[in-house]
């Protein structure tokens, strides 16, 4: 299954994983990626610690759990390739309406490059 149709079609929850440059590592909960082509993935972040590890440092990993019983996902070791804080191409790629109240605060589309996939558990 490619990761276009895994991620518009599995249910589950997703974290991403950054570290900045001596390597402190950040965990946050984030949305299933915006699937661009089997090689690169997007997500929109706004201007927290998780964007600013990934500028800093362009390695992150994001690891998706599916909904259900046992332990079925992915996981992805992503490099950033680019970044843009264009309106319309952040709400061109968005998923749904935004119902919280920070839509005044700066948005970024962050583009990864997919380095690798595995499975949740194993190799």
């Amino acid at each position: 299954m490619s990761l276009k149709d895994y991620f518009s079609n599995v249910e589950g929850i997703g974290t991403l994983a950054t570290a900045d440059p001596e390597g402190k590592v950040n965990v946050a909960l984030y949305a299933r990626p915006h699937v661009i082509d089997e090689e690169k993935v997007a997500f929109i972040m706004n201007d927290r610690l998780s964007h600013a590890n990934v500028a800093a440092n362009p390695y992150a990993a994001y690891m998706f759990v599916e909904q259900g019983e046992g332990y079925h996902g992915k996981r992805l070791t992503l490099k950033m390739v680019g970044e843009s804080t264009d309106e319309a191409a952040i709400n061109e790629i968005r998923r749904r309406e935004t119902t919280h109240t920070v839509s005044d605060a700066t948005k970024f589309l962050v583009t990864f490059e997919v380095v690798e996939v595995r499975p949740l558990v194993g190799t």
